[in-house]
This record gives structure tokens, sequence and C-alpha cells, in this order.
């Protein structure tokens, strides 16, 4: 499965510690091995699709994209607070 990342992942992942970056790449793990596992979205978030998980003691989630059979791309991933309207502006 060939994962794709966005800018916005990207410098989320770097302020994570190495714990929480362990428990991610499960949650990626489990993604890639499932990509229907997140819940799909409507309306201006089509096809977009949003895995919730703890990390930690916070909730998170996870906003990813299936391009194609073998292919996924991470949008996005922070705590429930404004994630939707953050996901919105980087999604148009």
């Amino acid at each position: 499965m060939r994962i794709l990342v966005t800018r916005t992942f990207e410098r989320t992942l770097i302020k994570l510690h190495p714990q929480q970056k362990t428990a991610l790449d499960e949650v990626v793990r489990t993604i890639a091995s499932q990509p229907d596992a997140g819940e799909s979205k409507v309306g201006d978030l089509a096809g977009v699709l949003v895995y919730k998980f703890r990390l930690g003691k916070m909730l998170c989630l996870l906003a990813y994209r299936v391009l194609d059979e073998n292919t996924l791309k991470l949008l996005m991933l922070g705590p429930h607070e404004n994630f939707y309207r953050d996901l919105k502006r980087l999604d148009s």
C-alpha cells in the first residue's frame, strides 16, 4: 500500500512525541489494511474518511482519502476541536 501525506499532516507529525508516533504508526497500519475503517463524510467533505482513535488521553481524528485500491493520502491529524473547519479549508 502506497501512503502519501500532505504538508499539513507532516507539520503535525513533527510535533508528536516518540510514543505518540509509535501509536500513530499502528493506526496508519490499521487504515492501510482496512481502508474503509474510517467514517465517510458527506457534503463539503465527500470522499474523505475520518478515523477516530486515542493518542494517550486525547481523542484524535485522522482524515484520509482513498485515491485508488493501492494508494492512501493522509490529509490531516488533530484533536476534534475545529478539526472539520480546518479540514474544509485544507480540502478546498
